[in-house]
């Protein structure tokens, strides 16, 4: 079995495109919920599929903490974010194992 961590993870539509923000303790399983559609809602609605920012945390309450404080921000704020570890939004998740978005 995988360890698992607390995560906070920035997943979008596309550069500059919808952005939504969510916590969790399996990264992993999270991205394959999104990118299938299984999550419903926001994200299924808008085609949310690309991970373009994730930190790890060593708790999951410094990790809600943290949801919290981005979700607070402007959406400039958010965007300047994402571009200073990923200046072209590409999918993070490549990186992680999965395939590239069509």
């Amino acid at each position: 079995m995988r360890e698992r961590y607390p995560c906070v993870y920035i997943m979008a539509s596309g550069r500059h495109g919808t952005i939504y923000i969510g916590v969790t303790s399996d990264l992993m399983a999270r991205i394959h919920q999104h990118r299938e559609g299984l999550t419903g809602g926001f994200t299924k609605r808008y085609g949310v599929k690309r991970l373009v920012f994730y930190e790890m945390h060593g708790s999951m309450d410094s990790a809600i903490t943290r949801e919290k404080q981005l979700k607070a921000w402007k959406r400039d704020w958010k965007i300047a974010l994402i571009e200073k570890e990923n200046p072209f939004w590409e999918d993070r998740a490549v990186g992680l194992g999965f395939s590239p978005l069509p």
